[in-house]
């Protein structure tokens, strides 16, 4: 009597039995592979989903940039005014939804512009190194408080100067105290100074018209 041939099949060029062992590995490494990309498409899922809710934040001027379609843009239009967490929950589930319709070079903008969000730009980097350097000039120089009056007409003369003796008594007190290795510790007025020669400075910013050279 004949034998039955044996069911199988071939995997790069080897007959895999059917119920053999060799089918029974290949078929969890099927199954694990399967499991593996519904994992990451989980995570790619939430990670739109965070990025639909992080551009709540985003700045106007950022989200012009953006090629957005109107309906995501009204859908977080009205996330944005709905108060009710259930309704709010929801809204943002339909954001996610929208998302993911997204192309993928419009996601990495997004992603770019939050990203730009979250760091100073060079303006603001440069101007807190400027009040970095005021601020040490005044504490450590008279004559700069001199310079600075010519450039801060606004400043409170008197409070200014009461920081600055403040913050050299403190220098003095915590000079005596400091331990090798230990990072310096400033006081109050030490900080209460590089707040006001910023906010100057900020001031100055946006009393000043941008230069157009076109």
């Amino acid at each position: 009597m004949p034998r039955k041939p044996t069911k199988g099949y071939f995997v790069r060029g080897q007959f895999v039995a059917i119920g053999s062992e060799l089918d029974q590995e290949l078929k969890r490494e099927l199954k694990g592979s399967v499991e593996h990309s519904k994992t990451d498409l989980k995570k790619h899922s939430d990670h739109l989903q965070a990025l639909g809710e992080a551009l709540l934040t985003l700045r106007s001027d950022l989200m012009a940039r953006l090629d957005l379609s109107d309906k995501l843009l009204d859908a977080l239009a009205e996330a944005k005014r709905i108060t009710n967490f259930e309704g709010k929950r929801r809204q943002m589930q339909f954001i996610g939804k929208l998302m993911r319709a997204l192309d993928e070079s419009v996601v990495q903008d997004i992603e770019a512009a939050l990203e730009e969000q979250r760091k100073p730009s060079a303006r603001e980097t440069l101007m807190l190194h400027q009040a970095e350097q005021w601020r040490d000039a005044l504490i450590a120089d008279d004559a700069a408080l001199t310079r600075w009056l010519e450039q801060d007409q606004q400043a409170d003369v008197q409070h200014l100067r009461a920081l600055i003796r403040q913050a050299r008594k403190d220098a003095q007190a915590t000079a005596s105290q400091e331990r090798p290795g230990e990072a310096v510790r400033h006081g109050k007025a030490y900080r209460e100074i590089f707040q006001a020669v910023r906010s100057a400075l900020a001031r100055d910013d946006e009393d000043t018209p941008p230069n157009d050279h076109a």
